[in-house]
């Protein structure tokens, strides 16, 4: 970058810095064409180093990330989403035009270019350019070198910057797209089918949540972004596909946090003929194998919160867990004082709670965060999952397993109910007046017969934060939900 623009910041008017566009119009007026068409796909920067070879030909593109002018000869880095590469301009050898429109590029300027491979005094691999091809010019500077985007919520509204300026940023989504695509393969190697089902359902079902609501004009229907896909994968077990998956999105009109967005990436399976130990061993196979990919072990998480995925993996009881908490005579208290008791450790407790209420308040905001390494907790009230089967043994808890890495629920799972009274009385009890809320056609389904299975969920942003270590889920999507700005960026 020239010294008269090193410093100077976008104009809202121009929609660029003054310097860039009198750089852009003194280039158009040399002729040279300031946003290519194509430029011949050339490999990776990374594959340029690794295949370097003194005096052997190479063609590389990339963002102009440093130039460095030292009179007849100019040394820049290129760099694209693999790494950087250094590239040498000498006066001698471009004509004294292309050499003097180089020196009207800016950092930030996509460039190709094409020359021969040396090294350097200093033993850098070096691209020494022969042709040069402008083929997008940058009208606003990029991130302070040294300091990238010191603006949090800047990294997540203009995520484009990020990525151009922080390398870790970039190595977490290809980190995401390995973990998905090894999820995947998991799957169908399993012999699972994936499908799709509707994201737009005329009842939101399969999970307890406040939805999106749309209007369909052509039917004059209120419709529903899903909040889960549970009811239609159940249909297929059904019709007669044994194990199926979809990988996609929900949508929850619910809040904002670390660990919730409100459109989120869900892996949905459901296996005939198993249960909810069948899902459970293979929700933890599935997150072993994702961590063996993307971690090359079974060590993952952060330096500062490492996370040892091998081993048993616990499993505890709910309803043991919150005696460890809150004593053992939790249970049979009544709910004024479990409520008082609740209040007592820090608890804000809605005087309308019952029982079954306050101990979930107990369990998501006591004891939850406190399980970090791997725990399945099981034996849920079986009110809180009115789709899955009783416990043989006790039928007022659900066979069920939710399980917790770094204090975040990942996966749920359980034995799904496949008795169609049973599941229309829960689904009567679940909504109370609101008829309209049973899935009629859901229990239709169920009544033609549903084998017996197992169902599990899988979070994917919450899996790609416990295995890179990212503090928040907005982190680890790409255009995370963002409250409204109040002036354009």
């Amino acid at each position: 970058m020239t010294e008269a623009s090193s410093n100077l910041q976008p104009d809202a008017g121009t929609g660029g810095d003054d310097q860039r566009l009198e750089n852009l119009r003194r280039l158009q007026a040399s002729g040279c064409r300031p946003y290519a068409d194509e430029f011949s796909a050339p490999r990776a920067l990374a594959e340029v180093r690794a295949s370097f070879a003194e005096n052997q030909p190479a063609r590389a593109a990339g963002r102009l990330m440093t130039i460095r002018n030292m009179g007849k000869s100019i040394f820049a880095d290129l760099q694209d989403a693999t790494g950087r590469m250094q590239i040498y301009v000498g006066k001698s050898h471009l004509t004294p035009d292309q050499f003097e429109a180089f020196r009207l590029l800016d950092i930030g300027d996509l460039l190709g270019v094409q020359g021969t491979m040396f090294t350097t005094r200093m033993g850098e691999p070096t691209i020494r350019v022969d042709e040069w091809r402008l083929l997008a010019k940058a009208l606003r500077p990029l991130p302070e070198k040294w300091h990238g985007l010191r603006d949090v919520e800047m990294r997540y509204r203009q995520r484009y910057l990020d990525l151009i300026a922080n390398a870790a940023a970039r190595d977490v989504f290809a980190r995401r797209a390995e973990i998905i695509r090894t999820v995947r393969s998991f799957l169908w190697e399993r012999g699972f089918v994936e499908v799709e089902t509707p994201m737009m359902q005329p009842q939101p079902g399969g999970a307890a949540a406040r939805p999106f609501r749309t209007h369909y004009t052509a039917l004059n229907a209120d419709m529903f972004l899903r909040i889960a896909p549970e009811l239609y994968l159940k249909r297929l077990l059904v019709g007669g596909l044994p194990r199926v998956f979809e990988l996609n999105r929900n949508f929850r009109n619910e809040g904002l946090s670390r660990n919730h967005n409100p459109e989120f990436t869900m892996l949905e399976a459901y296996v005939a003929w198993s249960d909810r130990r069948g899902v459970q061993l293979l929700a933890q196979e599935m997150i072993q194998a994702a961590a063996r990919q993307v971690c090359g072990g079974l060590q993952a998480g952060s330096p500062e919160h490492p996370l040892d995925l091998s081993g048993e993996w616990r499993e505890a009881a709910y309803r043991d867990l919150v005696r460890e908490c809150m004593g053992e005579d939790w249970f049979a208290l009544p709910p004024e004082e479990a409520r008082a008791r609740a209040q007592q450790r820090g608890l804000a407790v809605d005087p309308a709670w019952d029982h079954l209420l306050i101990t979930h308040e107990v369990y998501e905001k006591l004891i939850e965060r406190t399980l970090l390494k791997p725990t399945f907790v099981t034996r849920l009230p079986r009110q809180l999952v009115p789709l899955a089967r009783c416990c043989p043994d006790d039928p007022e808890l659900a066979d069920v397993f939710e399980l917790v890495i770094s204090g975040m629920e990942i996966a749920p799972g359980y034995s799904e109910l496949n008795d169609p009274l049973e599941q229309r009385r829960r689904f009567a009890e679940q909504a109370g007046a609101d008829v309209q809320r049973k899935d009629e056609d859901f229990l239709t389904a169920l009544e033609y017969g549903m084998p017996p299975a197992g169902g599990l969920g899988l979070g994917i942003d919450r899996l790609v934060m416990v295995l890179t270590g990212a503090e928040t889920i907005r982190d680890v999507i790409l255009f995370p939900q963002l409250r409204a700005q109040e002036t354009p960026v």
